[in-house]
Parts: C-alpha cells; structure tokens; sequence
C-alpha cells in the first residue's frame, strides 16, 4: 500500500514538472523567431531625409556651400557651391538660381524640377557652409581685409579676428559703416578705451553681413 503511495506521489511530481516546461517554453521566444523578427526590422524601408536647414529665413548667397539630398538617388546627391552669378548645376535639374532663394524655396524648385523625372521625388536642401555673409575692416589693425560672418561676432571678436589694433590707431574714433535698405549707410560709433574700461559695454554690438569697420 505504501509503495503505491509512492509511486502515485512521483507521477503527479512528474507531471507537474512537465507543465511547467512546456509552459514557459510557449512563453519564450526562440533564438529562430528573434532572428526572423530583427531581419523583418533591418528590411523596412528607411525614412526620407529630415529637411533640415540653416533656417526657414536664410537667403542663399554666392559662395556658399549647399548639400542636396535626394532620398534613394546617391547620383543626384551631392555638395555644390554657389557660383558667382548665384546659381547652381545638378544632373536632370540643369541650371537653377540659388542666390535670392531659402533653402524651403530651393528645395520646392528643385523638387519641381525633378518630377518629370522620378516619381515623387523627395529633396532635402541643406546649407553646409556660409560664406557669403562678410564683413570688412579696415585701417590700423594686424590685417585689414573681408572676414567671413560665420556666427555671432562682435566689433571687438572682428578686431581680433583682424589681427588686433595697430601701434597708432586711434582707440576712441573706431566706427562701423552699416548699409541701409535705401543705399545709405549708418555710422555707428565704438569708443574701444571706454569699453576696455568696462564703460558702455553695450556699444560692443553684433557684426552684420557687409558691415565696414574702421579703425582711424
């Protein structure tokens, strides 16, 4: 009687083992389906490119240095440099104008453009480098010449940028020549004793594209 116990006892032990098994295999993926799962991700179609830019209000300018994406066509993508005459050459597009046009503005025309060509052609204009935006300085300074305006520059960072102020340059007659939307110019006046004294540090004001600054 005992051993019948016994044996009754090790077959329930045994199926409740086998339950468990079977259960947390269903529970748990194989090797086999993860692998088939990360091949079915890896062949979704990739996104079309982001079209970031330099901003919705940058207008492009000779010399420049633009990035032209087109999504899955590497022979149209490519980096071109604006021309003198402010326009640009690409395979099926031809000639087309930069120079006067946003980056969102380009890249409608450029998409325009390529429609009779590719089914609903995808463009990202991208404007890797400026260097149309400069600015002058001239007189007593290291080296006087055009700088390029590629970020926030002040009339003291343009100073250095120039080499610093001459032996005889006259510290407190410096102004900046800024061009009107009429043709004139404005003459702003910066007192480089004064600030260097830590007075009327407001007049250290942000260069502009095609200011001239003069150092007497």
């Amino acid at each position: 009687m005992r051993q019948q116990r016994a044996t009754i006892a090790v077959s329930l032990t045994l199926l409740v083992a086998v339950g468990f098994s079977s259960n947390s295999w269903s529970q748990t993926s194989s090797p086999l389906q993860d692998t088939a799962k990360a091949g079915a991700d890896s062949n979704s179609p990739p996104t079309p490119p982001a079209k970031h830019s330099q901003g919705d209000d940058y207008v492009i300018g000779a010399d420049d240095i633009l990035s032209i994406n087109v999504w899955n066509e590497p022979n149209l993508t490519r980096q071109v440099t604006v021309r003198s005459d402010g326009k640009i050459s690409l395979p099926l597009v031809g000639e087309m104008q930069a120079a006067g046009r946003t980056p969102a503005e380009l890249d409608e025309d450029i998409t325009a453009t390529l429609r009779s060509f590719i089914t609903d052609p995808q463009v990202a204009v991208i404007v890797q480098e400026i260097k149309s935006q400069t600015f002058n300085i001239l007189g007593q300074v290291g080296k006087p010449g055009s700088y390029p305006l590629t970020a926030a520059t002040s009339v003291v960072d343009a100073i250095a940028m120039a080499g610093g102020l001459g032996t005889f340059a006259k510290k407190k007659g410096i102004y900046i020549l800024r061009p009107k939307a009429n043709g004139e110019e404005s003459k702003i006046r910066f007192n480089y004793s004064s600030f260097i004294k830590g007075k009327n540090v407001a007049q250290n004001i942000r260069v502009m594209p095609h200011d001239t600054i003069v150092v007497p």
